[in-house]
């Protein structure tokens, strides 16, 4: 009798051989990556999508509002990602 293992199995043995220190390390390169492209969709789409990024008709206190908070989230955002990466 042939007995294959399930995929769960094999995924489970190639993750034993992995260095915790690397794994670690990966994730954090893979979560500071998707919250970047995550803050940047974000900010396109209100700007364009929404049109807040530019004055058309609207009154300038939405643009201007607008461009205050995406620099106040990047902030945020670079202030939680020096703290990812300074910590061990």
């Amino acid at each position: 009798m042939l007995i294959v293992p399930c995929i769960s199995e094999f995924m489970i043995m190639e993750e034993r051989g992995w260095d915790p220190q690397v794994k670690k390390y990966f994730r954090k390169i893979i979560g500071s990556f998707s919250l970047g492209l995550l803050w940047l969709m974000g900010c396109a789409t209100a700007g364009i999508y929404f049109e807040l990024g530019y004055r058309d008709g609207k009154p300038v206190i939405y643009t201007i509002l607008f461009y205050i908070g995406m620099v106040i989230t990047l902030l945020l955002l670079l202030r939680y990602l020096y703290n990812t990466w300074k910590k061990d």
